[in-house]
């Protein structure tokens, strides 16, 4: 290098000339600065394609997450419905079932919307909400259905509940109730507060019924219940006694043989004894007797109709 200038030499081989260039240290700096410029011109539009590559693979990744997302809303929205329907009918049978029972029908705009539970706020809650108010109000919308279903399938599940403990009760009360003639037989002598005694020969209140019929003749238990006294009581002679719950009781007096054991749970129609003439008895019949809290009633009233014969 001399004076301000920077002399290159170029040598080709051994035999070829030597060629010698000289450059300023201005046009040199120029040259360094220009290419510097270029390098990081290159540097710069290398970055920029790969930025813009990447900015496209996040924006395919963003469009198939949302898409999902899309279809995850739909699926749920469908399911949603699906529910809503399957609760419609069981609403509809709860409707049945509660007027079997005898029991007031739910009011439908109360079944419809469910009753209580907690508020669920806004869309705008949602961590959605920045990014995608649109799928943000969906998934609210899906939430605030879903919640009101379940409220709604909470009422129907107790109201169901409520009917079924109706009907049980209201079935054991029918099969507690001493419906049936207890014996074939014909009703020879009806419930009376003064009737003249065959026997005493004097007033005296009757209590029951009596149905004459052959001795031996089955005698039936009126409804379900248990045996509380199975033996031997004055004026009725061989007695059963059945407590049907409900404050039903029943007596079967006269009987020629107990069949019914002290304790024994019973069915309505079970053979308890047969007809007989033992204790204060005139001729072979079955005095029977029912009482309601400890009152002697009438038994014809509870004795369904064509059972009955005069």
């Amino acid at each position: 290098m001399t004076g301000k200038k920077w002399t290159f030499l170029l040598v080709r081989g051994e035999n070829q000339p030597v060629k010698q260039y000289s450059v300023s240290i201005r046009t040199l700096r120029g040259i360094l600065i220009l290419g510097s410029l270029i390098a990081i011109f290159m540097i710069g539009l290398g970055l920029s394609s790969g930025l813009e590559v990447m900015a496209r693979l996040e924006a395919r990744e963003l469009r198939t997450r949302n898409e999902a997302l899309d279809e995850e809303l739909a699926t749920f929205e469908r399911r949603i419905q699906g529910l809503r329907a399957t609760l419609d009918v069981v609403a509809a049978n709860d409707a049945n079932f509660r007027s079997i029972a005898g029991l007031e029908i739910i009011d439908p705009e109360v079944l419809q919307a469910g009753i209580g539970g907690p508020g669920l706020g806004s869309p705008s809650d949602s961590r959605l909400w920045a990014t995608d108010s649109t799928k943000a109000k969906a998934s609210f919308a899906n939430s605030y259905d879903l919640s009101a279903l379940e409220r709604r399938a909470h009422l129907l599940f107790k109201s169901l509940e409520e009917a079924t403990d109706s009907v049980l009760a209201h079935r054991d009360l029918l099969e507690s109730i001493p419906s049936i003639l207890p014996t074939a037989g014909r009703l020879s002598s009806r419930f009376s507060q003064v009737r003249m005694h065959p026997l005493h020969n004097r007033p005296l209140p009757h209590e029951g019924v009596d149905i004459s019929a052959p001795k031996d003749t089955p005698i039936f238990a009126a409804a379900k219940g248990t045996v509380v006294r199975a033996g031997w009581v004055v004026g009725y002679g061989l007695t059963v006694e059945i407590d049907h719950g409900f404050g039903f009781t029943t007596l079967y007096g006269h009987a020629s043989t107990i069949i019914a054991r002290l304790g024994q749970e019973l069915v309505r129609g079970d053979v308890i004894a047969r007809v007989g003439s033992t204790g204060i008895s005139a001729s072979s019949h079955l005095h029977y007797e029912v009482r309601v809290d400890g009152v002697a009633k009438d038994p014809t009233t509870y004795i369904l109709p064509e059972a009955v014969t005069n």
